[in-house]
């Protein structure tokens, strides 16, 4: 039986088709064939001989396809997002900081003060959802200018949470209709930041706050920041500060100096070390930060010296009341000597002491501990300098036996030395083509941060992209920062901003090299949420980042949403890595609402960049 497909053709043409019929159908598939043919060998053709142009090359011509490309990439995120778009957070939501839940912590048998730490394992997600900003979020003003004037809707202190504060905070803000003016003299210091900076300086045997480089003085940690003011003013010294402060619900100090575009992240003493490499920081601050140092049997004061280097200084300040008289000697005497008593033994010597604020210098020398009076705390074994991510705190002192025990005072210049890389165990010749790479690679970063990019209509050929202001970011979070080298191009390149280095805790540990460049890093899980507050950083970068987390335990998305967190609304992503992981995180961005495109480097290789930019979703 024929098909009644092959009856109509067998009616027309009859039982034995013509032969001039059967000549052209063979024709017309020798034609076919050559055109084919034809095709395939100048496509390969091209291929193999093109020149492979070294990385970032011809760089003008991909913006401009990239331009011209974005419509596209737009219809296809707009496509995706319609499919699997993640909704935004409720309300309650807006200032979400996960692994902070003292309700949980408390439930779950933490007391004695680490109900209100850091505890990450008691955080389960719940439904996958964006923070949304409050109601009144604004994006914040460039800098200088944001340094001094914030908008009062993008912070947790609200106009009545300050209109009921005590004289101290009004003293340090100033509170305007939808802003707050932070003044130059920091209330919470009687004498005023320039002065009581300078009092320290003088204090240590300088002339004044502007030679703290000259006596090795490069970075700083504050314990307690308040609202940053001090921070701000060690800023315009070119001394890279870092805040730290506990978690609050409310009245945020890391919060509130984050959103004034100054280093900042939640961090306490209570029960855990500090995500800081042994032997970090040049001097350590306290005003007024609420730590009983001699509690838990000094194991505060000794997290202190873990992380202060040698010939380092500990300042701390508590002007809790003004006390006249012999009254204010007995308060200082009492205040002081639990700590002077524990402080010998720990080779510390008590350097200065004027009015409410007592210094202290961790010695130099490392034989120091061998001479000690007392054997107690002892020395760490060598197993215990592990990198220190969040680990129970130790009665032991650590970092004596350390390569790194380089006195603060003995640092000759402010680029590392060969002996200084070697000790980090760093080739000279990796780590300045590393410098290199990252010099270029800034460049090329920067000139695609441009508004015109991210328009509706494609750039005309030719024009001119106007590259963005000095000053169009405060911060930036170098998510795999490898040696910091990101960091150093925008010093190299005079930009306004500070980077947040952060070494993942599973790939090699080059956190103490990246601090000894005196810049401002640490170590984290990026399984697990960064300890910083919503809409805290400008611009998020991660070199090699996917690859690196393939072999985590955490997925994709759940990176890309933590990034989403900390990200201002008009921030930045830039993601370089493999094709395959590039592609699944555009894929990933269109769900949560990021405008992405890819660019490829043209270098021969499988490696490509992601930009992304979040939009400022107001509901």
């Amino acid at each position: 039986m024929r098909s009644p497909w092959l009856n109509k053709l067998y009616v027309t043409l009859g039982p034995r088709p013509p032969a001039s019929w059967l000549l052209l159908c063979l024709v017309c598939v020798l034609a076919v064939i050559a055109i084919l043919g034809s095709t395939s060998s100048t496509a390969f053709d091209s291929v193999t001989v093109t020149p492979v142009p070294n990385i970032y090359s011809n760089y003008r011509r991909l913006k401009e396809q990239a331009a011209v490309d974005y419509l596209e990439l737009r219809s296809f995120s707009v496509s995706a997002a319609r499919q699997q778009v993640l909704g935004l957070c409720g309300k309650e939501r807006e200032h979400f900081v996960p692994c902070y839940n003292v309700t949980a912590n408390t439930l779950a048998g933490f007391k004695d003060g680490e109900e209100f730490d850091r505890h990450c394992e008691m955080f389960r997600p719940r439904e996958r959802c964006l923070v949304r900003p409050p109601k009144d979020y604004k994006i914040p003003l460039r800098w200088p200018a944001g340094r001094d004037v914030i908008w009062s809707g993008n912070v947790r202190l609200s106009r009545d949470q300050f209109l009921s504060s005590g004289s101290m905070t009004k003293r340090l803000m100033l509170l305007e209709e939808n802003q707050i003016a932070f003044h130059s003299e920091d209330g919470s210091i009687f004498d005023g930041v320039k002065d009581y900076s300078r009092q320290v300086a003088e204090m240590i045997g300088l002339g004044s706050d502007a030679e703290f480089h000259q006596a090795g003085v490069r970075t700083v940690l504050d314990i307690g920041c308040g609202f940053g003011s001090f921070g701000a003013h060690l800023v315009s010294l070119k001394v890279m500060p870092i805040c730290i402060a506990s978690y609050e619900a409310t009245g945020s100090q890391v919060q509130v100096a984050l959103e004034r575009g100054l280093p900042a992240m939640i961090g306490n003493f209570i029960s855990r070390q500090l995500p800081y490499p042994s032997l970090s920081f040049d001097m350590i601050h306290c005003t007024q930060c609420s730590i009983i140092w001699d509690d838990k049997d000094g194991m505060f004061l000794i997290e202190v010296d873990r992380i202060l280097k040698p010939g380092g200084y500990f300042v701390l300040t508590s002007p809790a009341s003004k006390p006249t008289g012999s009254s204010s000697r007995i308060k200082k005497r009492s205040m002081v000597a639990p700590i002077e008593d524990f402080t010998e033994n720990i080779c510390w010597g008590l350097m200065a002491q004027q009015d409410d604020t007592f210094i202290w210098q961790k010695t130099a020398d490392v034989n120091c501990y061998k001479s000690r009076k007392s054997a107690s705390p002892p020395i760490c074994n060598e197993g215990n300098d592990i990198p220190p991510y969040y680990q129970p705190l130790v009665s032991c002192i650590s970092g004596t036996t350390s390569q790194r025990w380089i006195p603060i005072q003995n640092r000759s210049t402010e680029q590392l030395s060969s002996y200084e890389l070697q000790v980090h165990g760093v080739p000279q010749d990796d780590f300045y083509e590393d410098s290199q790479v990252w010099r270029s690679a800034l460049r090329n970063y920067w000139s695609l941060l441009t508004p015109l990019i991210f328009s509706d209509h494609p750039k005309r050929p030719g024009d001119e992209d106007p590259l963005p202001p000095f000053n169009m970011l405060r911060n930036v979070m170098d998510m795999n920062a490898h040696y910091g080298g990101l960091n150093a191009a925008f010093l190299d390149e005079k930009k306004s901003v500070w980077v947040m280095n952060v070494v993942p805790v599973r790939a090699r540990n080059t956190l103490p090299l990246i601090i000894n460049r005196g810049f401002a890093g640490v170590l984290h899980d990026w399984c697990e949420p960064f300890p910083t507050y919503p809409r805290t950083y400008d611009f998020l970068h991660g070199y090699g980042l996917l690859s690196h987390l393939s072999s985590e335990r955490c997925g994709m998305m759940d990176v890309l949403l933590e990034m989403d967190r900390i990200l201002r609304p008009e921030g930045w992503v830039v993601l370089s890595d493999s094709v395959v992981a590039i592609d699944m995180a555009r894929a990933l961005a269109a769900q949560i609402h990021w405008e992405a495109r890819v660019v490829d480097p043209q270098n021969g290789s499988d490696q490509r960049i992601l930009v992304c930019q979040k939009p400022f979703v107001k509901k």
